[in-house]
């Protein structure tokens, strides 16, 4: 009777033993849709998305063209605002939309990710964006003893970029209008497109990137926003992949007529610290970029020795992910460096103290890859 009951405990013991195996296994599944292995945190740009099915909208985004010579070779690009010559303001409307990523497990378990969520300063995710310094003009940004304006962080680079113009031009200026907070959009992606891992030690969403982008144009067009308008897609602690590859902290892109194009651009807001995309880094990226190469084509200015006009992608992998603390309201934000145009061969004399970046680091043109 011992004997039988020894057994008995032992074949119960195999059992629980290979219950446990399958739930661990069901786990792994979850979250083994990405590659391990390739961890690493990085932007991208997304070609533009070409539709025949839209008609030409009537408002467009307000940009400009310049040229620079390097090396015998004309290179041509396409900026947002006017041209620092002109020593004049733009001010492009923007909006936020909040998107909660809602992902669902093989078991059938959901974990959202919602920017809806509230931070330890008492503001939620959103809030805290729609007053960093992305936004807010209360910062004066002195870069290597010049004073290049109290203002917007994406404006005081532009306005060192082109600082040997706009040194005496005290009215020129790129802006971001307001920014108007639209209504929260979720995203549910099926399981071959969302699933959730630890990629840098906290649970974060993991979303495929062509699926996620596919789902915008439609949220653009039933929120009626048009070419002069930037919407910023805003998600929380949530990255994309790409080809199972993860991490992309945020991108932007185009979509629509060819003869008038709508800009937007995503970024994930994670707030754990010291990690990849922290706070706004990732949005101080895609702004920055957005500013120098709104359209990511090629075709429409952009073409230089060293590629389109990514100024962020030369330094994210700087340490830090090339991020400066910037204290604003009792809360320190993270923003990224960005190379100035003198990176991609213009003449050094263009920026302000003839630097190669807005904090001055230690590159040239086209070095650290582009």
């Amino acid at each position: 009777m011992k004997t039988r009951n020894a057994r008995l405990c032992q074949s119960i013991g195999l059992i629980l033993l290979a219950l446990c195996c399958v739930a661990v296994t069901a786990s792994a599944q979850d979250e083994m849709q990405w590659n391990r292995d390739t961890v690493r945190g990085r932007y991208v740009t997304l070609p533009p998305r070409v539709r025949t099915d839209v008609p030409v909208p009537a408002a467009s985004l307000q940009t400009w063209n310049g040229s620079f010579t390097y090396n015998g070779t004309n290179y041509s690009y396409n900026m947002v605002g006017t041209a620092p010559s002109t020593n004049t303001s733009t001010t492009v409307t923007t909006y936020i939309i909040p998107v909660k990523i809602v992902i669902t497990s093989r078991r059938g378990t959901k974990t959202t990710f919602d920017p809806s969520h509230v931070l330890s300063t008492g503001n939620t995710v959103t809030g805290q964006t729609s007053i960093s310094p992305i936004f807010n003009s209360s910062t004066t940004y002195i870069q290597g003893g010049v004073n290049v304006g109290t203002t917007q962080y994406e404006d005081a680079f532009q306005r060192a970029n082109f600082w040997g113009t706009v040194k005496t031009d005290s009215n020129y200026h790129v802006l971001l209008g307001g920014p108007t907070i639209l209504a929260e959009q979720t995203l549910s992606p099926p399981s071959r497109y969302g699933t959730t891992g630890s990629p840098f030690g906290f649970t974060a969403g993991l979303v495929d990137i062509n699926w996620f982008d596919s789902q915008l144009p439609t949220i653009m067009t039933n929120l009626g926003i048009q070419p002069n308008a930037l919407p910023i897609f805003l998600t929380y602690d949530v990255y994309l992949t790409e080809s199972g590859q993860c991490c992309i902290g945020g991108y932007h892109s185009s979509e629509g007529n060819i003869s008038n194009l709508q800009s937007y651009s995503e970024f994930t807001y994670v707030d754990h610290v010291g990690v990849f995309s922290q706070d706004v880094s990732a949005l101080s990226h895609e702004i920055g970029e957005w500013v120098d190469d709104p359209l990511t084509v090629n075709y429409n200015g952009n073409n230089t020795p060293c590629g389109i006009l990514e100024v962020g992608d030369p330094l994210e992998n700087e340490p830090n992910y090339g991020d400066y603390a910037y204290t604003l309201n009792n809360f320190t934000y993270h923003l990224q460096d960005l190379v100035f145009l003198p990176y991609f061969g213009a003449p050094r004399t263009t920026s302000v103290n003839s630097w190669f970046t807005f904090q001055d680091e230690n590159v040239s043109v086209c070095s650290n890859g582009s």
